[in-house]
């Protein structure tokens, strides 16, 4: 199995890099509210790129052209920014905005960069 497609190689990157930039994103804040917001920004981001993955290989063979290279990212961006919201308004996240700006920009050029790779590759 290549990198690319480990499971467990894409979730491991996103809660890593997502969560330690939740813990930068609020870290004007007393404790524990940052350690808070990356663990659970670290879990969601490793949930959620999981779930992207599967979705765009499990449509590949399904939805070509344009369809195909818009669609993915697209539904990325909405569930990444209903999910993330929700959650972290729900624990009390001190800087919503700040916390979800990175890790939804990252999570819809991930679905983009990810899906064109699979849909062009050799």
């Amino acid at each position: 199995m290549s990198l690319l497609r480990s499971n467990l190689v894409h979730m491991a990157g996103g809660f890593v890099l997502m969560g330690g930039w939740a813990v930068f994103a609020n870290a004007g804040h007393p404790m524990p509210a940052p350690v808070i917001a990356g663990l659970v920004q670290g879990a969601l981001s490793a949930g959620i790129t999981l779930a992207l993955k599967s979705v765009i290989e499990r449509l590949l063979p399904h939805i070509s052209g344009t369809p195909g290279l818009i669609l993915p990212p697209l539904a990325c961006a909405t569930v990444s920014i209903t999910l993330l919201f929700l959650v972290h308004r729900t624990v009390g996240t001190p800087e919503i905005a700040a916390t979800l700006a990175l890790p939804v920009t990252v999570a819809t050029s991930y679905a983009a960069l990810y899906n064109y790779r699979l849909r062009h590759a050799p």
